[in-house]
């Protein structure tokens, strides 16, 4: 089917097929635009071609270090410029990059490296405790190789071989590895372990260098954007805006740290024009005390939970237009765009926009379907009424769970990609997220797993029972509440429950409240914990 009778001569061949990959924008820019500049963090800077030289020693230094093609490199790294550098050097030496979520507590760091069997560990300096308790925890750790940062107080303490120290030795005329076929594994994404151990979603280069096309078209992109690095590169490689932006000879502007001023400070004195990142980012801007002024026009991404009517609407006031998407961990990031309609919709007031940007929308070029099924498969009535699972397919979504077959045949199950969150699709054709299966709490950006917090409250001597749900919070969109049962006769206080939880979990895993009493239960003595979202809405309210 599609093909000539006659296909004779016809093989593909080095002249008319190459495996994509977004290896290839960075080349492509430094034959360019070598003198542009490229990347920023901090004072230092680099053009095109300085930046491509520091990924080529990278890969070098790599391969020094003894890694293979197929073999896995972790990071432990803010948004700084190793952590740019690796998202090219990592795959230029054939290797594949396993960025880690750097407010993940030691154990689950711990175990990220050994399910990924990463064989280099990069690790700022500033979490280089936290590398150094997952990693003694290990039979078989991973080299720690110490990325110092001492612009920002963090040099290195040379326990381990430096960063700098093993680029200046490297090769900088080093032979990339590009890949020979498009499917080979680019990263190792792992998620927030929503249902437990967090799994190993493998992206391929096929997905990231379409994910960088669609990107371009979607976020109405044309040539030399400066982009700020808000989103955390250790989630879904920070959207794979940092692999796009050589595509359009732009600029990335490294965030270390996601301060409004620092924001501020960026559009003010870097020019940024676009940045991508949570509600609760949006939040910080529009409350932060005597923002700079800036005057170019800047486009924004948000994703993880609908940004308030009123928040888009004093972002739109101050010079940001907020564009909403969603996607996951298994879909490279955003693969849902919230498209805006032009004309009627530009004239509807305030609310009615705001609601309308809080739609999750449509798939992005990549993707070829977007679709919300029932419990049959059968698509939902468009009535923005009836709810069913989201369900996806394209070109950006995983190769599948990195050694786990069986949850990714239940992902792929009916040739469709199963999100687990539930939605609705209205008359356009938008989808909208309803409510979040599997009880996912999305807390700054960060997803919780009630059922893991659920786990560390039930090891409390005075807890017989508890759920763990969100309660909306104006700071980070969500948290955690706790509703907890004591066993007879045993006394607890909110204050005592929270510390146990906190010497347990990350931060943000830990509840934020505590409230005491029976929790509400079906004949069959399950939970219901719709009844609980509504009180803690309520208390919210409070």
């Amino acid at each position: 089917m599609g093909w000539l009778s006659d296909e004779t001569g016809l093989d593909r061949c080095a002249a008319n097929h190459v495996a994509l990959t977004p290896l290839s924008h960075l080349n492509r820019a430094a034959l360019i635009w070598p003198r542009r500049e490229a990347l920023v963090d901090g004072p230092r800077r680099w053009t095109y071609a300085e930046y491509r030289e520091r990924v080529t020693r990278h890969a070098s230094m790599l391969h020094r270090l003894g890694i293979r093609p197929g073999e896995v490199v972790s990071t432990i790294l803010p948004n700084v410029s190793a952590q740019v550098e690796a998202g090219f050097g990592v795959p230029a030496c054939g290797a594949v990059l396993n960025t880690i979520n750097i407010r993940l507590d030691a154990d689950t760091v711990s175990y990220i490296l050994g399910h990924g069997g990463a064989k280099v560990l990069l690790a700022d300096t500033q979490f280089l405790p936290l590398a150094e308790e997952a990693c003694a925890a290990m039979e078989d750790p991973p080299l720690i190789v110490e990325v110092g940062d001492p612009d920002a107080g963090h040099p290195p303490t040379g326990r381990h071989p430096v960063y700098e120290d093993l680029m200046a030795e490297a090769d900088p005329t080093f032979a990339w590895h590009m890949p020979q076929d498009e499917w080979e594994s680019l990263a190792l994404n792992y998620t927030s372990g929503t249902t437990g151990r967090p799994k190993g979603v493998v992206c391929h280069h096929r997905g990231a260098y379409l994910v960088t096309m669609g990107t371009v078209i979607s976020w109405r992109m044309t040539l030399y954007p400066r982009v700020l690095s808000v989103v955390p590169l250790f989630h879904c490689n920070g959207w794979c805006h940092a692999w796009m932006t050589p595509l359009v000879g732009g600029t990335i502007v490294c965030l270390r740290d996601v301060t409004a001023a620092a924001i501020f400070d960026a559009l003010a004195d870097e020019g940024v024009t676009h940045f991508g990142g949570a509600p609760i980012v949006l939040n910080m801007l529009v409350n932060a005390t005597a923002p700079r002024p800036f005057d170019q026009h800047v486009e924004v991404y948000t994703a993880g939970a609908p940004p308030s009517s009123a928040t888009l609407a004093r972002m739109e006031a101050m010079g940001f237009n907020v564009s909403h998407v969603y996607g996951l961990t298994e879909t490279f990031g955003h693969v849902v765009e919230n498209v805006w309609q032009p004309g009627d919709w530009d004239t509807l007031p305030g609310d009615e926009r705001a609601t309308l940007k809080s739609r999750q929308g449509v798939g992005y070029p990549m993707m070829e379907g977007i679709d919300v099924f029932d419990e049959g498969d059968v698509p939902v009535p468009a009535d923005g009424e009836t709810q069913g699972e989201i369900v996806m397919r394209g070109n950006a979504v995983m190769k599948g769970y990195y050694r786990n077959p069986e949850a990714t045949a239940e992902a792929f199950a009916g040739g469709w990609f199963r999100t687990g969150d539930l939605g609705v699709r209205h008359a356009d054709g938008y989808v909208q997220i309803r409510d979040r299966a599997k009880d996912i709490i999305i807390s700054g950006g960060e997803n919780v797993s009630s059922v893991e917090v659920e786990n560390v409250l039930m090891h409390h001597d005075a807890v017989s029972l508890c759920a763990v749900v969100a309660r909306p919070d104006d700071r980070w969109g969500e948290v955690p509440c706790a509703f907890v049962e004591l066993r007879d006769g045993a006394t607890a206080t909110e204050e005592e429950i929270i510390a146990f939880a906190r010497a347990r979990l990350a931060g943000f895993k830990t509840p934020k409240a505590v409230v005491f009493g029976p929790l509400p239960k079906t004949s069959t003595g399950k939970i219901q914990k719709f009844t609980l979202r509504d009180r803690a809405r309520e208390a919210a309210k409070a």
